[in-house]
């Protein structure tokens, strides 16, 4: 309960009171020095008579001076800001309204009172400038005469019929029309203006340059733009309110209208609650399965289960789902194989240029399946640099086969449950990824590709590859378990194909399971023909450009894959072809050309200068270019070898070598120190050389056993002073007996040979069935000689 304390020199009388012959005190009789209080949500009209709350910290003492003065006279004043307590002689503005202050009393740090509108007045100077406020003012004074203009009789009538239309609006405006026609004749312009202004919910500072307008007409004029702002926005109120409440009411009478007709039925014996409802929509759908035997007991075990559930129950929910799930799945539905090898060899060839030997490979696969009747329970991983094509062509299969397709990504998933699903005593439970893809595709034997199956995670909730395994083994997949359905599927005849970069991250037992296709880099003329055939009209539609208003040269694609996009598979190919085509498409819209014809020329210009430059391998004493495999393709790797001083013996790596490529360099300078005589160098060079062996680009982590014979060449080059006197590049690791063993990735490394214009090559001899098996356009022009020791390749370099 608030206690009210009254204020020393409380004035107690009622507003009525002192409404009687107050409001129109002659202007002699007005102080000319009055306490100032501030105002900060709007300026308050002499028309008012409002309760007023102020904080009582700062103004207490203003309120007592007032209190104590023989009129209780007080002048309110706007401020500039939003804050009042602190506000200081400047923040206030200069037309402020005379009030007579009221009832004043405080309680928990608030003061209130209630303030009598009397006059306007101008501040002309500030007494002091501190709390409490008091300044000297004087009264602007209205010529009576105007009061009674045929103008301001017009204007009267126009503010009155638009207050006449808002109280229709908003009741509240009737109780303040009330008690001002209690206090006031309408037929005073002055005032009905005031009160006008006050019922609207302008901003304050268009309601303060009403209060500053001393001109009547002015006055009126600004007031009844406001008001009749105010009418519209009532308006729009009033139509807003309209429509919630029809809509409201139409819903009710929809709602009142279901219920009657639901009880209708219930008396006719016809209707059906909605659990009936369910069951029956699950037993129309297990007439259209073929379901096994230990299915159709699951799904009937439940639906007995459902009929005796309430239906508000939680456990009715999970129950209508489960059932849900069981019958959407295309249990006994199948599409029938395409198998012409005919057909799947063109549409092989109009999705994708080149990868001749990749296509080659998808229809023996294709073959075996048409003499068996079917492809199934085969799992292909398709491994190969980024931007080869191995999504697409997974797509090009399913079209090749007339199956439906379904594509994910497994890369960085850590959640056993995406791949076997959840358990259904968990709310939210959901089945894996692999129930998902086939309820969506509506078919047992679809074409699922996992991308980015190297990149697979493990975490605390589990191991997806290991999760993996019994979906990918023709063994178990035939009763694959999910966790959610608790019912085995049959994924036999699902034909999956996997991505990945490399294989070393793919877990043994997993890479076991799958047969695997590799995808190398692809070559200038393979990368031309993609480009013409399938990047460039692609980004063309993606611009909304025609090939009448863009083409490009044979010549600038060689450049942009020479210069701009030299890895192995062909995004960068495809990005900066965008780019030359948004360039071409500001030329058009700028009016700038009607067409665009885009030449070798023109490419600096519109993509800057090259990122790659077409460098010679490098040569000289000590110097040999190596071949190296990446996750991205192949590259050449050039092997630096120089003799620092001969103070002392000593072996120095640098470029941020691997354990197993330092043990390969390490390999080299025993094998060639011990066997220098032999390959006609000074025996005794290396017993006081320091020799310092570098791998260029050292910020790049290299390793593996494959530049062994590489690193041993550079040594022996140092130690012969004897150069390498043409282009040739070389890969095999080396033993400390000589031996020269098989390396992997031929095919990338002989693309990255002939990308640099290197077409002499040493392998070892374990690989040349691998050389054997490259296509005729790879491997024409190359020169291969294949080693089994190193004297071999000691014979072919210095002929030693």
């Amino acid at each position: 309960m608030i206690e009210q304390h009254p204020i020393e020199g409380e004035i107690v009388e009622s507003i009525e009171e002192a409404a009687e012959g107050t409001a129109g005190l002659p202007a002699q009789t007005l102080p000319t020095t009055v306490h100032i209080l501030p105002m900060t949500d709007k300026p308050f009209f002499p028309a008012q008579t409002l309760p007023l709350v102020m904080n009582q910290g700062p103004w207490m003492e203003s309120v007592k001076q007032i209190g104590d003065t023989p009129h209780r006279l007080v002048g309110l004043v706007m401020v500039h800001g939003d804050q009042s307590d602190d506000a200081k002689p400047e923040d206030f503005y200069h037309m402020g309204t005379l009030v007579r202050m009221h009832h004043p009393m405080h309680s928990d740090g608030k003061i209130q009172f209630i303030a009598e509108g009397i006059t306007r007045f101008k501040v002309v100077e500030w007494i002091s400038g501190k709390p409490p406020y008091v300044a000297r003012v004087e009264y602007p004074q209205q010529s009576p005469r105007q009061n009674h203009s045929e103008e301001v009789k017009a204007y009267a009538l126009a503010i009155i019929n638009a207050i006449k239309e808002l109280l229709p609006l908003n009741p509240l405006y009737s109780e303040e029309l009330k008690f001002f026609l209690n206090r006031f004749s309408p037929n005073e312009p002055a005032l009905l203006t005031d009160f006008a202004a006050s019922l609207t919910t302008a901003p304050k500072a268009k309601l303060q340059e009403v209060l500053d307008a001393v001109n009547l007409r002015r006055r009126m004029e600004k007031v009844l733009v406001l008001i009749k702002k105010e009418l519209e926005v009532a308006k729009l109120q009033s139509q807003i309110q309209e429509k919630v409440e029809e809509k409201m009411t139409q819903q009710q009478r929809e709602f009142f209208l279901r219920e009657q007709l639901r009880a209708i039925q219930k008396e006719l014996g016809i209707a059906k609650d909605d659990r009936t409802a369910d069951l029956e929509l699950y037993k129309e759908r297990v007439k259209k399965l073929k379901l096994p035997e230990h299915a159709d007991k699951k799904i009937g075990d439940e639906m007995t289960k459902l009929s005796g559930l309430e239906h508000g129950s939680p456990e009715y929910t999970v129950t209508r789902n489960y059932l849900d799930w069981l019958t959407s799945l295309p249990w006994g539905k199948h599409t029938k194989d395409k198998l012409n090898l005919e057909r799947a060899r063109k549409i092989l060839d109009h999705d994708h240029d080149g990868l001749d030997d990749v296509k080659e490979r998808i229809v023996e696969f294709l073959a075996v399946g048409a003499l068996k009747g079917e492809v199934a329970g085969s799992i292909l991983l398709l491994v190969g640099p980024p931007g080869v094509g191995k999504t697409s062509i997974g797509r090009s299969v399913a079209n090749a086969l007339g199956r439906k397709f379904y594509r994910f990504s497994v890369g960085g998933m850590r959640d056993e449950a995406e791949i076997k699903g959840h358990r259904r005593t968990y709310i939210g439970a959901m089945p894996g990824k692999f129930i998902q893809a086939i309820k969506e595709v509506e078919s047992e034997n679809p074409v699922i590709m996992l991308d980015e199956v190297d990149k697979i995670g493990a975490s605390y909730q589990g191991d997806p590859a290991s999760a993996l395994l019994e979906v990918l083994d023709p063994e178990q997949n035939a009763e694959f378990l999910d966790h959610y359905l608790d019912v085995r599927f049959d994924l036999s005849k699902t034909l999956f194909i996997c991505t990945a970069n490399q294989l070393d991250t793919i877990p043994g037992p997993l890479l076991d399971r799958m047969e695997t296709i590799r995808l190398s880099g692809y070559l200038t003329e393979e990368k031309l023909a993609i480009a013409k055939h399938h990047l460039w009209p692609k980004q063309l539609k993606k611009a909304g450009l025609t090939r009448g208003q863009a083409n490009i040269t044979d010549g600038a694609i060689r450049r942009i894959i020479d210069g701009y996009a030299r890895e192995a598979g062909v995004r960068q190919l495809e990005q900066n072809l965008g780019k030359v085509i948004r360039k071409a498409a500001v030329r058009i819209v700028r009016n700038e050309a009607t067409k665009v014809h885009v030449t070798a020329s023109d490419l600096e210009t519109l993509l800057d200068q090259p990122a790659y430059v077409r460098e010679k391998p490098q040569t000289g004493i000590g110097v040999v270019t190596g071949l190296a495999w990446t996750a991205l393709g192949g590259a050449t790797l050039t092997i630096e070898a120089t003799k620092v001083h001969t103070l002392n013996r000593g072996f120095k790596l640098t470029g941020k070598l691997g354990e197993v490529m330092k043990e390969s360099a390490e390999i080299a300078y025993s094998y060639i120190s011990s066997h220098l005589k032999a390959y006609r160098g000074d025996p005794k060079f290396f017993d006081a050389a320091f020799v310092h062996l570098h791998v260029p680009e050292g910020a790049t982590p290299k390793d593996g056993p494959s530049a062994g014979i590489t690193m041993a060449t550079a040594l022996l080059s140092l130690a012969r002073n004897d150069k390498i006197g043409r282009p040739l590049a070389m890969t095999g690791e080396l033993t400390l007996t000589g031996q020269v063993l098989a390396i992997g990735g031929v095919r990338e490394k002989v693309i990255a040979a002939k990308q640099v214009g290197i077409h002499e090559l040493i392998l070892p001899e374990q690989n040349r069935p691998d050389f054997e098996r490259l296509p005729d356009y790879v491997k024409d022009g190359i020169e291969a000689h294949f080693v089994r020791h190193y004297k071999d390749v000691a014979r072919i370099v210095f002929d030693a």
